[in-house]
């Protein structure tokens, strides 16, 4: 059997930095590491920046609660807002038709 490339052991090392590697290849890319100081910084600077993107996000019924009645909160906020506008922009259009209708019958009264 050929020995394993550094090649190959720096591909796997986002796996064995996840945990997602057997014990064999663990032992594996762990004396790899052990034994080259370059892939050491390597794997360190990997980890670094593999640690920056997990962002623990706690997940429990009261949090999802929370989120769903903030989410409901805001619904119900926009949903009322529109029906508002709705209200204004109907109000408008029926106050310009009755005024409309209004002057037009004061025309045909004094303007004979």
């Amino acid at each position: 059997m050929k020995e394993v490339t550094k090649d190959v052991i720096v591909d796997l090392l986002p796996l064995y930095l996840a945990g997602e590697v057997s014990e064999d290849t663990a032992a594996l890319v762990k004396a790899h590491i052990e034994a080259d100081p370059e892939l050491a910084e390597t794997a360190k600077q990997m980890a670094k920046a593999d640690s920056l993107n997990k962002v623990p996000i706690p997940f429990t019924k009261d949090s999802a609660m929370e989120t769903y009645q903030e989410a409901k909160k805001w619904m119900t906020i926009r949903t009322l807002g529109l029906a508002a506008i709705a209200a204004v922009v109907f109000m408008c259009f029926f106050l310009a038709l009755m005024v409309g209708t209004s002057v037009e019958s004061l025309r045909h009264i004094f303007m004979p």
